[in-house]
């Protein structure tokens, strides 16, 4: 479900730290001056904000890794997929809104407010979120 997410931005900053690479030589080949260093320096920039989040994407793909591997649980722990009586989730990473077998899940980090709310209880067992009560009626 998130796989496919995770990879789709992973390849995006790829290509972008691709092409930044590919602007930043030729840039170097035509002038020197201020607006040189203007443009190099912005690039720069730019390089450090792609290289972070693709930092940031491996992580989140570790992640589902463990969360893909975890010991199944009648406990809601990281990769499992809680039905409640309001929303479904997805406890992985922060990846929003996603359909899974003709129903909407949310994936959502877990340290998300919500996943820390979930976190141990098991089917059947109440919380509240955002002052509604709400009801687990599912744990995979």
């Amino acid at each position: 479900m998130c796989e496919e997410y995770v990879e789709s931005r992973i390849q995006r900053i790829v290509k972008s730290l691709k092409d930044l690479e590919e602007d930043m030589e030729s840039e170097g080949k035509n002038s020197a001056g201020d607006k040189y260093e203007t443009g190099r320096e912005m690039m720069s920039e730019e390089w450090n904000k792609l290289s972070n989040q693709l930092k940031e994407f491996k992580q989140q793909k570790d992640t589902l890794k463990l969360a893909k591997n975890r010991e199944s649980s009648k406990r809601i722990q990281l990769g499992c997929l809680v039905k409640t009586s309001a929303s479904n989730y997805f406890i992985s990473i922060p990846a929003g809104k996603m359909d899974y077998n003709n129903e909407t899940f949310y994936a959502v980090g877990g340290n998300s407010p919500v996943a820390r709310l979930l976190m141990g209880k098991t089917d059947g067992e109440e919380f509240e979120f955002n002052g509604i009560r709400n009801t687990i009626t599912s744990v995979e």
